[in-house]
């Protein structure tokens, strides 16, 4: 019996509503399920879209017809203009958004989607048929056939929320944990491990004194994320400020005399927590020099006195996280609306995937987001948009789609996480982009437009918009071949000689300056690329057994940890390893270069 379904999406948050909206746009016929559709889209953590590596996986996400962007720019009540000093590669939008209206948005592009039907309820297990997966079961008994099975569970597998010493099950406040779609994971022959993640507590902005903090308004020239969302009515809402203040050495002396109380020190927590995002029990025993960590005052929306206090994930007890944010300037009378926590979960090393984020050696399986051992909602959507993809592309007896590295930072989390792994939740970052210069936010819909388009993934009716993305890509295409064929590639050339340059003549800005950008990193490109083949090249150089990798000026903190663990016997070998990146292996080559040539 033919399955009544293409494609199923189990779980509707960032990586499920890209997901299902992938493939329903891609003409498969999709169901969606969430054990509430009204929290679908909703922003567990902080409410932000974008920023550094995070801003140009969204635009890529709305190059290929994604509704991330368009939803953070309907909601955003603050933009701002991140590293507007550095080069254009690592520039980078950030949206503070309206977290309720963030969650509608999403809701009402999954509800009004041809081709994809909402179920709410809990997806207790997968079904299976000859070595691949052929639907779901809920909770309730009612078994849903469906070709392909894309599986975006968040922090919900197995989860359980600490504060102090109060445990309970849940994946986030107000909502259960999903204890028996582990299990069915494990079915398919798939290893678990735990993760940790955390939130500060939420703050009654009405009992904070703004006049002690420090004011960051929103910026007017900033934004929009979306190529779609038109210069016109951007910002769509209202704009709020966000505001900084700073933790004290009394408030370190409350964290550091009340350690015994936190389950990240007490062992009641065993899961890796994030690197780049630590609890500030953490901080303040990871960085004991440092008298001050800054805190980001952030509003939860417009309608709500709700503040999220950016910087102090906590999961100390209720009455400690009072005192301690008691002693930070301007939270002196605070009162908390709800206690921060650190929540435990189940996840998939990625490893067991393939480059489409296909589960290896199962027929229709994937998986996608924090389940992925990744962070963050960029990534999640990003992922959700790849693995949706894929399940439609298989669905319908395609051939996958797997973004390279080089192409897309799509590529770089899809590769890093599947190729690499991570011992920590996984973040998207420039330093990580071998490409970044070429990876740049203001390029994405010409890098991705026409691969969206070829996969299917536009969306419909936006003739308008193809002609004018088609319109621009050609340009460019004609003003690039045109310009290294009459002019210098090289670091020095303006923007001014470029747009000077006959052949532009009547173009619009964005393609001069797109063609400016492609001369002026066209050179460093060139380089890296060279760079590239010499150490592909040295693959097999051995790693002496006893090299002290410490003592290498230029590795990280990071790399230094991943190589003294691993103790790899080549070169290869090494940058094979989690947290040793190309830059770092670019190093332990050098070094061994200067070994060589000394011995």
């Amino acid at each position: 019996m033919s399955a009544p379904f293409d494609v199923a999406v189990v779980g509707l948050g960032h990586a499920g509503a890209e997901a299902a909206l992938a493939a329903a746009r891609m003409g498969c016929r999709v169901v969606g399920f969430s054990p509430s559709i009204a929290k679908a889209g909703l922003m567990s953590c902080n409410p932000a879209i974008g920023g550094p590596g995070k801003s140009q996986l969204v635009a890529e996400i709305d190059a290929l017809g994604g509704a991330m962007a368009e939803a953070a720019d309907e909601s955003g009540i603050q933009f701002r203009r991140l590293n507007r000093s550095k080069g254009p590669a690592l520039r980078a939008t950030r949206a503070q958004t309206d977290r309720s209206r963030y969650a509608r948005a999403i809701q009402r592009r999954l509800r009004v989607q041809e081709r994809l039907v909402l179920v709410e309820g809990s997806v207790a297990a997968l079904l299976a048929d000859a070595g691949a997966v052929s639907g779901v079961r809920l909770a309730d008994g009612r078994e849903i056939l469906a070709r392909t099975v894309v599986v975006t569970a968040g922090t919900f597998l197995a989860a359980r929320m600490h504060v102090g010493a109060r445990v309970e099950a849940g994946g986030r406040a107000g909502d259960n944990s999903e204890e028996a779609l582990s299990t069915s994971l494990r079915y398919f022959g798939l290893r678990l491990r735990r993760f940790k993640t955390g939130t500060p507590p939420r703050l009654d902005g009405r009992t904070i004194d703004w006049t002690r903090c420090i004011e960051q308004p929103s910026e007017a020239d900033a934004g929009p994320l979306s190529r779609r969302t038109a210069p016109g009515v951007h910002p769509a809402l209202p704009q709020r400020s966000c505001w900084t203040t700073h933790t004290t050495g009394a408030t370190h002396r409350v964290v550091a005399s009340h350690l015994h109380e936190s389950p990240l020190f007490a062992g009641a927590i065993t899961g890796r927590g994030p690197r780049y995002c630590p609890s500030l029990e953490h901080k303040v025993v990871g960085h004991p020099d440092h008298d001050r960590h800054p805190v980001y005052l952030e509003p939860d929306g417009l309608d709500t006195a709700v503040v999220y206090p950016a910087g102090i994930s906590t999961s100390l007890p209720e009455e400690v996280q009072r005192e301690l944010l008691r002693t930070i300037p301007g939270l002196e009378s605070v009162e908390i609306v709800r206690p921060g926590y650190a929540v435990e979960y189940d996840c998939v090393p990625a490893q067991q995937l393939e480059g489409s984020l296909r589960v290896r050696g199962v027929g229709g399986l994937y998986l996608a987001g924090q389940i992925n051992g990744s962070s963050g909602y960029e990534e999640a959507a990003g992922q959700g948009l790849v693995a949706g993809c894929n399940a439609a592309l298989e669905a319908l007896g395609r051939a996958p789609w797997i973004p390279d590295r080089d192409e897309s930072y799509l590529g770089l989390l899809c590769d890093d996480l599947t190729a690499r792994g991570f011992d920590e939740p996984y973040r998207v970052l420039p330093a990580r982009a071998e490409a970044r210069l070429t990876l740049r936010e203001d390029n994405a819909w010409l890098r991705l437009w026409r691969v969206g388009r070829e996969l299917g993934l536009a969306v419909e009716g936006e003739s308008a918009r193809a002609a004018e993305a088609e319109r621009e890509i050609r340009q460019r295409e004609a003003g690039l071949d045109a310009a290294t064929r009459s002019w210098i590639r090289r670091p020095e050339t303006t923007l001014e000689e470029t747009a000077a340059l006959p052949l532009f003549s009547g173009a619009s800005g964005d393609v001069v300056e797109q063609v400016y950008l492609a001369l002026r990193y066209g050179p460093y490109e060139t380089q890296r690329q060279a760079a590239r083949a010499r150490l592909q090249e040295r693959a097999g150089w051995p790693i002496p057994e006893d090299m002290r990798f410490q003592a290498i000026v230029g590795l990280s903190g990071e790399a230094i940890a991943a190589l003294a663990a691993a103790r790899p016997a080549t070169l290869g070998e090494a940058g094979a390893l989690s947290g040793v990146g190309p830059s770092a292996l670019a190093v332990l080559a050098a070094h061994l270069r200067r070994r060589r040539a000394a011995a």
